[in-house]
């Protein structure tokens, strides 16, 4: 019983260095994602209409995560993500500036 045990144990800490390493992996895509968000609600200091709310930012960072083009390589993939996430979040957030504003969130 003990041996089994022990054998659980060293399978479980085995499969959390594993999780460890993945998330790691994906860090950049995270890293990118708040970026994105703090730029978004930095926005709202150059006018109080561009507030943006963390729920409505997340529907966009998921999406950008489903609608990443898939890859076998996690570098490829984080990539791809990144890549997504920004376009979609530039489309999505340009959309709804002032004209005035649009080089502004550009430079943000």
């Amino acid at each position: 019983k003990a041996a089994e045990v022990n054998a659980k144990l060293i399978a479980a800490d085995e499969t959390r260095t594993s999780i460890a390493e993945k998330r790691e992996q994906f860090r950049p895509a995270a890293t990118r994602g708040s970026v994105l968000y703090f730029s978004i609600v930095e926005m709202s200091l150059v006018n109080v209409m561009y507030q943006t709310s963390l729920v409505q930012f997340l529907e966009l960072f998921m999406g950008s995560m489903d609608k990443a083009e898939k890859a076998s390589l996690a570098s490829k993939r984080v990539s791809n993500i990144i890549e997504t996430m920004t376009y979609m979040t530039y489309r999505y957030i340009n959309r709804g500036l002032y004209e005035a504003d649009k080089l502004t969130f550009i430079l943000v």
